[in-house]
């Protein structure tokens, strides 16, 4: 059995094997799905991976997991060298191999891919209502700037522009780049006639 270690950087990672006391390099893999893939379908199914939690972690480890015994993900900061090395070099690579042999290598949980969806649903959804908010209190404070009284609006609704609202009325009595600012088309904003009857998960406030 060996112990591979991978130090994954964010175009290739350094590979490293740990078997019976030596370490043996492997060289440089690149950061591809495919070129990856083969990488990992040369190693045996009685092998261990052994990666740096990094943000292609996960789906790293989902490309090298089919092929091998386990995926382990070890903690950055609970290991010395790899949490506060200034320059990423092939030692990670070998303190990985070298901890997970040993039994003193910090894993984290690795989630199935229906809780990776939902996380990443949820954190699309909250950049969306991040950005309707940014953009509202851009018009607020251009039409505040200007001495324009914004209109009342739902607090889970981004400002309208256009001519058939106040913002939209502020086109002769603000600056023409002002003006230009005001008229970002809101991001997510609903079809035309498409009616919201509930406000957005997470948008009040």
């Amino acid at each position: 059995m060996l112990i591979i270690g991978l130090d994954i950087h964010r175009a290739f990672a350094e590979a490293v094997a740990w078997e019976e006391g030596r370490l043996r390099r492997l060289g440089r893999v690149d950061m591809r799905r495919d070129l990856l893939a083969a990488f990992a379908a040369k190693l045996s199914p009685n092998d261990v991976g052994v990666i740096e939690a990094t943000g292609s972690a996960t789906s790293a480890a989902a490309v090298v997991a089919p092929h091998v015994k386990k995926v382990g993900i070890a903690k950055p900061k609970q290991v010395f060298i790899v949490a506060y090395a200034k320059i990423k070099t092939t030692i990670d690579a070998d303190v990985l191999a070298q901890l997970y042999a040993s039994g003193f290598l910090p894993e984290v949980w690795i989630a199935d891919e229906p809780t990776q969806a939902l996380r990443r649903q949820v954190t699309r959804r909250n950049q969306i209502v991040r950005q309707r908010s940014r953009l509202k209190s851009v018009i607020q404070s251009i039409l505040h700037s200007h001495l324009i009284r914004p209109a009342r609006m739902p607090t889970c609704a981004a400002p309208r522009v256009g001519p058939g609202n106040r913002a939209g009325r502020t086109a002769g009595r603000a600056p023409r780049d002002r003006w230009a600012s005001a008229r970002v088309r809101p991001i997510g904003r609903r079809p035309p006639g498409h009616r919201t009857r509930s406000c957005p998960l997470g948008s009040r406030g």
